[in-house]
């Protein structure tokens, strides 16, 4: 038995079926003693939708905005994805890049990450829970939401 990073994103979690059957799996493994930190992106072309909504109320928007509206993709699947693992009965938690001790520069949409503090999630393994981690995403010095750019999840 270890500890397992798992990344699933875009198509494998694009209906609530594809979140189910990833529950079940991670289930499955933590059931044989693994220790699991699960990082997902957002849900199927949420994240293309999301860029859409924003050109239909600016041509110009601000990135810092742009990586607040973009973060809730994430968002949405670290919380069905728990809530899904919970149902199954095991213990489960949802974190943000920020709950996550994700540390990034201030570069608004393509930020990079400059620490990651490993505390909370150690914590929470040893507490026996799956780790549901936001891709994509951390925070900044001064407490702002940043994005990693596209495909950043996968870092």
């Amino acid at each position: 038995m270890g500890c397992y990073v798992l990344k699933f994103g875009g198509t494998s979690l694009a209906t609530i079926e594809k979140i189910n059957a990833i529950s079940r799996n991670v289930v499955e493994r933590k059931k044989n003693g693994d220790d699991l930190v699960i990082v997902v992106s957002a849900m199927g072309k949420s994240t293309n939708d999301l860029i859409e909504l924003s050109k239909q109320v600016s041509s110009n928007p601000c990135k810092r905005d742009m990586d607040i509206l973009l973060s809730t993709g994430e968002q949405i699947s670290i919380a069905l994805l728990s809530m899904a693992i919970k149902e199954l009965g095991e213990d489960s938690i949802a974190l943000t890049g920020f709950q996550a001790g994700i540390k990034t520069d201030s570069q608004h949409t393509k930020a990079r990450i400059s620490d990651v503090n490993t505390a909370n999630i150690k914590n929470y393994l040893n507490q026996g829970k799956i780790v549901v981690v936001a891709g994509f995403q951390g925070i900044t010095s001064n407490g702002d939401i940043t994005t990693l750019g596209r495909g950043g999840s996968d870092t």
